[in-house]
């Protein structure tokens, strides 16, 4: 609407859908039809937004949904190479959209095996970009990614204790090689976070990019014996998992014969037992616990007014928009679904008539239905 360029816009969608079958469970299609969505979107972007990076591609739900080191990068690097495939056997060049592939990956707390997860991954997508796609350009070997720190790991119990997790989590991602950072306010566990806690998590980053000088220099535990004995470690685990994956059929296969999902669960189990059995500590929780601790620490509270503000304005969106024009929008996007053309076009008309999203998905259920996740035993 102000006249900018679509070949000037910058950005990030996280558009991951494979992560939200095997843990964040938001899906709504089934994965054939989603799979095709985000090769529109590859191949929409190559052409008239080319400096959009068009997908995320996220560990960090699934180290949330309770997954290990291993796991998270095994995972992680198998959804990339899945887009990959996608958007080959769509007819694009893997140049075409590679380089603006990018990564969100989890910085837990246990400090060497995060830096080496990363550097494990890097590794791993060069090689496989290399050698098993033949992509030529240097920029589509690159994995270029964000970090945020574990929500995982925050306690409710001694909530300030948070503030030095998030802190050294922090620091694993920038030694580990991270292009951009998210650190989780102390309070995250309990609410919503206040102004306070955001504007420590804040400082936490400023800290740790201008008065630590770990920014300074790339890849500095390169070389130490521990470190790297960790990367192979874990460079090895995740080959392993490959396998498995590809004697199952594939991701999609995998994820339909619920493999992924139980994997994440049974590890989940087991981190869970350690930390009963006290065989981890967590500090405040199963060790170093206060007696009649009291929770001294301000809420966000979320005024309700917020909601009925919304409802009254998208009740006058609707009176005030062209509804004629819309009808015609949410057709034409149907029929698109229906056969085989680029459904970016088509919801860009719908957006700029303001359709909602939800009319949107709406239409494309008609076509595409809605997934059902297997029962796992």
């Amino acid at each position: 609407k102000q006249g900018v360029s679509s070949e000037k816009l910058r950005g990030t969608i996280q558009n991951d859908i494979l992560k939200e079958y095997i843990a964040q469970k938001s899906w709504i299609f089934p994965p054939e039809p989603s799979m095709r969505i985000i090769t529109d979107i590859f191949a929409f972007c190559s052409q008239h937004v080319p400096k959009w990076n068009t997908i995320s591609i996220s560990g960090y739900h699934i180290r949330e949904a309770g997954s290990t080191a291993a796991q998270e990068l095994a995972f992680t690097l198998a959804d990339g190479f899945a887009y990959v495939e996608a958007g080959i056997a769509s007819g694009l060049d893997v140049d075409e959209f590679a380089p603006r592939l990018s990564f969100f990956f989890n910085a837990h707390l246990d400090f060497f095996e995060e830096i080496a997860k990363y550097r494990a991954a890097r590794r791993i997508w060069a090689r496989k970009m290399k050698d098993k796609y033949g992509a030529k350009k240097k920029e589509s070997l690159l994995m270029r990614f964000h970090t945020q720190t574990a929500g995982w790991t925050l306690t409710a119990q001694q909530p300030e204790n948070n503030i030095v997790r998030t802190a050294y989590e922090a620091m694993a991602a920038a030694l580990g090689g991270t292009q951009s950072l998210h650190t989780n306010s102390m309070d995250e566990t309990l609410a919503l976070p206040t102004e306070k806690a955001v504007q420590i998590a804040l400082r936490t980053q400023q800290i740790l990019a201008y008065e630590t000088g770990v920014t300074n220099t790339i890849d500095p535990l390169a070389g130490s014996y521990y470190v790297e004995y960790l990367t192979n470690k874990l460079e090895e685990e995740a080959e392993a998992y490959f396998k498995k994956i590809d004697d199952l059929g594939g991701v999609i296969k995998a994820i339909e014969a619920g493999f992924f999902q139980k994997e994440i669960a049974d590890a989940s189990y087991r981190y869970q037992r350690e930390i009963e059995r006290k065989e981890k500590i967590v500090v405040g929780v199963n060790e170093f616990v206060l007696e009649d601790e009291k929770l001294e620490i301000d809420i966000l509270k979320i005024d309700p007014r917020v909601e009925e503000e919304q409802k009254r304005a998208l009740k006058k969106l609707r009176e005030e928009r062209d509804n004629d024009a819309v009808k015609r929008a949410l057709d034409d996007l149907k029929h698109a679904a229906m056969g085989s053309d680029n459904l970016m076009p088509k919801i860009l008309a719908c957006s700029r008539l303001y359709c909602t999203l939800g009319e949107m998905i709406g239409v494309l259920k008609e076509v595409f239905g809605e997934y059902k996740e297997p029962i796992i035993f």
